[in-house]
């Protein structure tokens, strides 16, 4: 990804994003086949490595996991907050309308996970992050005995090793701080959640 030095996040600020914007796009290529790519949730987990590994699945009648058993690199594509700025939101001078957004990208090789306790776990864990611990929370346990292990079969769990994260803050930082401060009061009175939360994300990156 094309990141200037002054749009650069760090690896922990990734992983922040990541965990906040799970739904993902996963892109796999190589030579011998098309691009192919599915929107999908990928959990974030710190297991011991480096840079961690994504968790997700994706149905069996899709072709893309297919790729997987090759040696190729895939790319998992994350975004956060984004939201237009308007030239006139600056102080006065020749100058351009923009858009500023978080982003991280994510590359690894898929290892298909085989056996069904691995696939169970996978989806328990995705089921688990987003249900929350709470006494009426789904899990797998309510399924019948059984039903889970049939269902399974009719998708491919999976994990991402991640060889390396790039992470793109670019929320106006090469602008003076004037700037900067003039388009974040703007964002916050606009309508929608991801203009309220861009103004937030540049606040977190005022000098």
């Amino acid at each position: 990804m094309y990141i200037p030095k002054h749009f650069e996040g760090s690896e922990t600020v990734g992983r922040e994003i990541m965990q906040a914007h799970a739904w993902a796009l996963l892109i796999t290529a190589d030579e011998a086949a098309a691009p192919m790519a599915t929107h999908l949730v990928l959990l974030w987990q710190d297991d011991g490595s480096e840079h961690g590994c994504l968790l997700g699945h994706m149905a069996r009648a899709n072709p893309h996991w297919k790729l997987f058993t090759r040696p190729v690199e895939s790319l998992a594509l994350f975004w956060g907050p984004h939201a237009y700025v308007s030239p006139t939101w600056y102080t006065p001078g020749t100058k351009v309308p923009t858009w500023n957004y978080v982003t991280v990208h994510a590359y690894g090789r898929p290892q298909i996970v085989e056996d069904t306790a691995g696939a169970l776990g996978v989806l328990a864990k995705l089921a688990a992050q987003y249900e929350g611990g709470g006494p009426q929370s789904w899990g797998l346990d309510r399924l019948p005995p059984g039903n889970a292990e049939a269902q399974s079969r009719g998708i491919v769990a999976f994990r991402l090793p991640l060889a390396r994260v790039e992470t793109k803050l670019k929320l106006s930082q090469n602008r003076d701080l004037e700037d900067r401060q003039r388009v974040i009061a703007k964002l916050e009175v606009q309508e929608g959640d991801d203009a309220q939360a861009t103004a937030k994300w540049m606040k977190r990156v005022l000098p």
